[in-house]
């Protein structure tokens, strides 16, 4: 799944400095995975609270980017609820790079 514009977003986001930039950036990966599944699954936010086991409001919180009340493990708990498997791979960087980084790649 391609997110247009995401990748320029959240790498901008990282670039910034901005503290937790990483995990902020990680958790934006997986709403818009979670809101692209949610999104063709054609479901209410009400149907969607009872499949991921919240309120309708953190789902509207969701949907709209608000992450600051989930974290990473939740978000990826939600991709399960919504029967889709998340692999977490740890590999040797690329030659040309610098630091390692964290990259989640979203396919619905």
């Amino acid at each position: 799944m391609v997110f247009a514009g995401l990748a320029e977003d959240v790498g901008g986001v990282a670039e910034g400095g901005l503290p937790n930039a990483v995990e902020l950036g990680t958790k934006v990966w997986l709403a818009a995975s979670l809101n692209a599944i949610l999104a063709e699954w054609k479901l209410t936010q009400a149907e969607a609270a009872r499949l991921l086991g919240v309120n309708q409001p953190k789902v509207s919180a969701l949907k709209g980017y608000k992450l600051e009340g989930f974290s990473v493990e939740r978000l990826m708990h939600f991709a399960t609820a919504l029967q889709h498997d998340v692999v977490i791979e740890i590999r040797p960087r690329a030659a040309n790079r610098g630091a390692g980084r964290v990259m989640v790649v979203g396919a619905a």
